[in-house]
């Protein structure tokens, strides 16, 4: 008679299943599955597998994918349900991916279907080179936009994922990049609740996120990958996380050598293991085999952590009959389809904020230009167009070429790449600014000059991936590099009108052009479809509508050191100085009036909704989107300016009018105080519902005056 496997049996529950299997294991099989490069166990049927694989805005890494915008140019588009649709795609192509792969054998790293995106920590200072990572600076819209790109990713199927998304890097991580292996990062228990654990917490108790992250740093004391606090009093116990933990590479192996708070490899893997981490991104576990026969670690939680692993391979349809698993269908075919090139172009489109655009010089009119001059380090800069942790396009557009696709033959299109990205010459053996005649020359052939300056990801990244004169990825400030800002200025003083285009993850500190130049664009890293959706707006083709996730600062000066993590005078909340361009912020070519606006009751209760409603109309000539925004600020001593509580978008032809409902839940009235403590304080509470900030700049900028409500809360009550 043939021995029941109850692994095996497809009936079961996965939890149970795995608990059978990792019952089979030995010691040393339980060890290598802990590993993130695990080896097959073939008298299981367990084939060997490799964890790390990436999809941040598209399937990284492993060949031809479709590559969408930057995280921080998806955020820009305020649109959830866009966000989804993208993650969806993006699984749906590793899916196929993956498919081949397994046909071919192969299961090299980057070859999996457990992602570990997306990247949901706080960009609290635009100095950190990870920032474009991002869905930027607040807590409530990196939330939203994280839930809708884990549930893209990790489908809706009843029985099986889709692929496994990884919420990172869990926690209080933002900079500087060039000591974050033996960084401790201070923060107060309210800060540690109100911004930097937001995020992950809606990932796991509204997403059900299949795994988290830990960071390389250490957060008051505890590294963080081996966290009593993050990983078992919070993400366990308070949070009810039922997934897996993964380190980040490398930063077990931090613990002794840089944090200093274990002695040997076999400490630090101990520690990382007992205190909740249940795979190493590296090589440190290996020494739990000697851990656990010395002691420093029980079996029953390696076999724990051997479960969690193993029951999310059983999740992804790994064990069981492939005809059953729907997922296996999909083909290569779904591979940067047609349709995923249109999906792209519509992210990079919603991604574009207008910034400026002063006597509305845009759109242009292609009817009466005969010469435009293209000039600027970004202007054909295919790394310009994708950031970091991307995967290969088989097609890229830089503005450059999305402009001549465009214009076609009808416009002469001169260009110069103008300066090096951050050099002082662009050719070797030259002098400084050696292309300072050809700008000139193309200046005076040109009716209008599109200058394309800013960043890329040579300049701002993760530590290990730059090798710049820029800190580890991080910026020294947040000027336009080299002599970028000379050439705009060249630019400006030939008389010519300028439309400036800026390519970047992060703020620039842009004064002078703001104040000179009539119209700027933030394009980000827009993907790879991103010139053609640039040349589209800037033609009139469609309406900008993107929404900035990041506050534009004026100078560093008025910044914090990078190294403290107190959110004193820190992003739109809590900020003191009036901003360059706000969080919130993105302009249009079209008009649209907020009216009828109303909020809901006086009062405000534990277990009650607050019901914000408002027509809004597309009074322009342009078909267009713009985004209902709720804010809340709290009228107490040291409560935040104000926060972002609720948003919608809405698209709208010319003359279409819509309603539109904001539902503020009693938790988005709460503060956490100093014991992490979530409460609805006894207070006065003022409700902003319009299309931008309810602050001075916002409205000097926009012209718009966001509708206001007080509300109250007549006694103090804690929520969670």
């Amino acid at each position: 008679m043939q021995e029941y496997k109850a692994y095996l049996d497809e009936n079961l529950d996965f939890e149970e299943r795995a608990k059978d299997m990792v019952s089979r294991m030995t010691l040393e099989e339980k060890v290598s599955q802990t590993l993130y490069n695990a080896p097959a166990i073939e008298r299981l049927g367990i084939k060997a597998y490799n964890w790390w694989n990436e999809a941040l805005h598209g399937v990284a890494r492993a060949g031809v994918a479709t590559v969408f915008p930057q995280a921080i140019g998806l955020a820009a588009t305020f649109d959830e349900d866009l966000i989804e649709e993208v993650a969806d795609t993006i699984s749906t192509e590793g899916r196929a991916k993956f498919n081949i792969q397994q046909k071919y054998n192969d299961t090299d790293i980057y070859k999996g279907l457990t992602f570990w995106s997306p990247n949901v920590n706080i960009f609290r200072d635009p100095r950190w080179g990870r920032g474009h990572e991002t869905y930027g600076e607040d807590p409530y819209l990196s939330s939203r936009l994280g839930v809708r790109f884990v549930g893209g990713i990790q489908g809706h199927d009843k029985k099986y994922m889709k692929a496994a998304a990884c919420a990172k890097h869990f926690a209080v991580h933002s900079g500087p990049e060039d000591i974050r292996h033996g960084f401790n990062a201070v923060v107060f228990k309210q800060d540690l609740y109100e911004t930097y654990l937001a995020a992950f917490k809606a990932c796991v108790q509204e997403a059900k996120v299949e795994s988290i992250m830990g960071a390389y740093n250490r957060t008051n004391g505890e590294p963080c990958c081996a966290s009593i606090t993050l990983l078992k009093d919070i993400l366990r116990s308070e949070w009810g996380f039922k997934g897996h933990v993964t380190s980040d590479c490398g930063a077990i192996r931090d613990f002794h050598e840089y944090h200093k708070i274990t002695s040997t490899p076999e400490e630090s893997a101990a520690l990382a293991m007992n205190n909740g981490c249940d795979l190493n991104c590296g090589k440190m576990y290996s020494y739990i085999l000697d851990a656990v026969c010395d002691g420093l670690v029980e079996e029953t939680t390696l076999d724990q952590a051997v479960i969690r692993l193993i029951t999310t391979r059983m999740k992804l349809g790994f064990f069981d009959n492939p005809k059953e698993v729907s997922f296996n269908q999909i083909g290569y075919d779904q591979v940067d389809n047609k349709e995923h090139k249109e999906l792209n172009l519509k992210a990079s489109r919603e991604s574009i904020v207008l910034l400026k655009n002063e006597n509305q010089i845009l759109p242009l009119d292609k009817s009466k230009l005969k010469t435009v001059g293209v000039i600027g380090p970004n202007a054909n800069n295919r790394k310009a167009l994708v950031g970091n942790y991307e995967g290969t396009a088989s097609e890229y557009v830089t503005v450059l070429e999305g402009i001549k696709e465009y214009l076609e033959d009808d416009v002469r299109v001169y260009y110069s790449e103008g300066c090096h990205l951050f050099k002082e010459n662009v050719q070797a053996l030259t002098a400084k600014n050696d292309r300072l005649s050809e700008v000139r020359g193309v200046c005076d052939m040109s009716d209008v000059i599109i200058a394309c300056f800013g960043l890329d990801s040579n300049l701002e990244g993760e530590q290990g991936d730059q090798g710049n004169e820029f800190a580890s990825g991080d910026k020294r400030d947040l000027n336009l590099p080299g002599i970028q800002e000379d050439i705009i200025k060249e630019l400006y003083s030939s008389g010519k009108p300028v439309i400036l285009i800026l390519l970047s993850g992060s703020a620039l500190s842009i004064p002078w052009e703001d104040e000179h130049i009539p119209a700027i664009i933030q394009g980000w890293y827009p993907g790879a479809q991103g010139g053609r959706a640039i040349a589209k707006v800037l033609f009139g083709e469609y309406s900008p509508e993107g929404k900035l996730p990041i506050t534009f600062y004026r100078t560093t000066k008025e910044l914090p050191e990078f190294t403290d993590y107190n959110m004193t005078n820190r992003t739109y909340r809590y900020m003191k100085n009036e901003a360059l361009y706000p969080f919130g912020y993105g302009l249009s070519y079209t008009d649209f009036v907020l009216d009828n606006v109303s909020i809901s009751g006086d009062e405000i209760l534990p277990g009650k909704d607050i019901t914000c409603t408002a027509e809004i109309t597309n009074t322009g000539s342009m078909a267009g989107a713009e985004t209902i925004q709720a804010y809340v600020k709290v009228k107490m001593d040291g409560a935040p300016n104000l926060q972002l509580k609720g948003l919608k978008k809405v698209f709208l032809q010319p003359g279409e009018r819509k309603t539109v409902a904001l539902i503020l839940k009693d938790v988005a009235f709460g503060l956490y105080n100093n014991d992490g403590k979530l409460v609805l304080n006894e207070a006065e509470y003022e409700v902003y519902v319009g299309t931008c900030q309810p602050d001075n700049r916002s409205i000097q900028l926009t012209g718009n005056k966001p509708y206001s409500k007080v509300l109250h809360a007549k006694k103090t009550v804690t929520l969670s």
